[in-house]
């Protein structure tokens, strides 16, 4: 897959669900650009296990991406309808009724094909004629896209591997942290520790102070 740290987040126009169950056309994370970050996640499949997890963790830290006016955007494979209809079913039924924020529809799965999350790929015989190889869903894919529209951050897990939500808070505190202040943002920081410098003396100062 190619690497997209650094690079512009590939675009996209897609049917999505917004506000918990109303059906759009035309969804693009360029409403965003110059306006917000964004946390982009791909997920496998709607109705299934891990993902509600996922979903539901995102819905409940809203307030921590809000005040750091960071948009949260789902995305998989399921048309806007089997969105639609797992937002509207209830926690105790096996939905995510509850959940505001955008889940994209990639029913094509060109987006997760062009973010590089997409679990199988596409082979073609010798008359043209193609077939899948492989699972034709989304590897749990997250990208932190600044608001320039670049990709700063991305983690992929496999199929089984749910992520974690405070790491993905923790990562938009460091991109913040680093486009005010400058400084560049160690191992396991957190927002309110110390930074440093990007050079050998605030390498230097920032270890000293460890010791």
């Amino acid at each position: 897959m190619e690497n997209l740290i650094g690079k512009k987040a590939p675009k996209f126009v897609a049917n999505a669900v917004i506000n918990g169950g109303e059906i759009v056309e035309g969804f693009s994370l360029e409403q965003f650009i110059g306006k917000k970050e964004v946390i982009f996640f791909f997920y496998p499949l709607d109705f299934t296990f891990v993902c509600p997890t996922e979903i539901i963790a995102f819905q409940e830290k809203m307030d921590e991406f809000e005040k750091r006016n960071v948009a949260v955007v789902g995305c998989s494979v399921d048309s806007e309808f089997s969105h639609w209809a797992w937002l509207n079913t209830e926690l105790k039924d096996g939905g995510i009724k509850g959940v505001k924020y955008p889940l994209v529809s990639d029913l094509s799965k060109t987006i997760s094909e062009n973010y590089g999350v997409l679990a199988g790929s596409y082979e073609y015989d010798e008359e043209g004629n193609a077939s899948f190889i492989g699972a034709a869903v989304a590897y749990r894919g997250l990208f932190l896209i600044d608001k320039k529209g670049n990709v700063r951050h991305n983690v992929i897990n496999d199929l089984p591997l749910g992520r974690s939500i405070d790491e993905a808070i923790r990562m938009v505190d460091a991109l913040q942290h680093f486009e005010k202040y400058g400084e560049v943002c160690p191992a396991d920081w957190h927002a309110g520790d110390q930074a440093m410098k990007a050079t050998s003396e605030g390498v230097a100062e920032y270890l000293g102070k460890k010791a």
